[in-house]
């Protein structure tokens, strides 16, 4: 099921002479099973957005729909014990969250809590081990005791424990090494490609999600200013500065070679994988 939101606003101590507007007239669409990349200034909105995915946050007003759960401003939310097992949200710098004495019980935490057996939480926490391709002898470490990449993978995997359909993490590359990062982006890249589910990130290092993201949503001042696919994204990059974000260099690339080239018509190449492979088939080609 889609995740769709309506003219969505929401204001922080909205019944206050203090209240404070986050979201403005917010609308968006995503397909499910897709990996959606939210990118924005700082206080443009991206964390509180992320938070009404799974009802955290409700709508000041308008209507955000997610899965078959329907928040309306003004209304009584629904119960949302549901919806956020179904809807896994990781929010910034997710290890300071851990708290057990080992890996285990920290990722057996969440599935106990929705009322899974002893035997099914540990099952479900060895299958969440996997699929962010940690090693199962690390379920008797300390968590502390760590490294900061796998900490990071460790507390992902106790969200993923519970099988949410939607994935929504807060900058989850924030404070990696650059091995690290791209390790974790090729890791969601695989849940959303093998496992059908959808995953929807905010980051503010673009460069690293472009080759990977279907669909982006940028925020300005609390307003969606885009929402497209990539190439829709490289087509209007240069309106992204005029938002306080700076065009990626994979960007710059492409448009410079598809300028050169004539490449304009196709869809980007904006890994240095890819990029590199499109350039060595023009320089073998015959038209060079």
């Amino acid at each position: 099921m889609a995740i769709t939101f309506n003219q969505v606003n929401y204001e922080y101590d909205a019944k206050s002479m203090w209240s404070q507007a986050a979201l403005q007239g917010v609308n968006l669409h995503l397909e499910p099973g897709i990996l959606a990349g939210i990118a924005g200034a700082t206080g443009s909105g991206k964390s509180t957005l992320l938070q009404m995915f799974n009802g955290i946050l409700k709508p000041t007003s308008g209507t955000v729909q997610v899965l078959d759960v329907t928040l309306k401003g003004g209304e009584k939310a629904p119960k949302l014990h549901q919806l956020r097992k179904r809807v896994g949200l990781v929010f910034q710098f997710p290890e300071q969250q851990l708290f057990e004495d080992t890996v285990e019980k920290d990722l057996c935490f969440g599935p106990i809590n929705f009322g899974y057996s002893m035997e099914e939480a540990k099952d479900r926490a060895r299958r969440a081990m996997e699929r962010m391709g940690l090693d199962l002898c690390l379920l008797s470490r300390n968590p502390f005791q760590l490294s900061g990449g796998q900490m990071r993978k460790v507390a992902i995997a106790s969200v993923l424990a519970m099988d949410p359909e939607i994935l929504v993490l807060d900058e989850p590359t924030a404070t990696l090494d650059p091995v690290s990062r791209a390790e974790l982006i090729q890791l969601l890249h695989r849940l959303c490609r093998e496992d059908g589910r959808t995953v929807i990130m905010v980051t503010h290092r673009m460069d690293e999600l472009l080759p990977f993201a279907n669909q982006w949503i940028v925020l300005h001042e609390g307003r969606t200013v885009f929402q497209g696919t990539v190439k829709a994204l490289v087509e209007q990059a240069d309106r992204m500065e005029s938002y306080g974000i700076a065009i990626p260099q994979s960007i710059r690339y492409w448009r410079a070679l598809s300028k050169e080239f004539g490449w304009s018509e196709e869809d980007p190449c904006l890994s240095a994988e890819a990029m590199s492979k499109r350039i060595a088939q023009l320089v073998n080609s015959e038209d060079v």
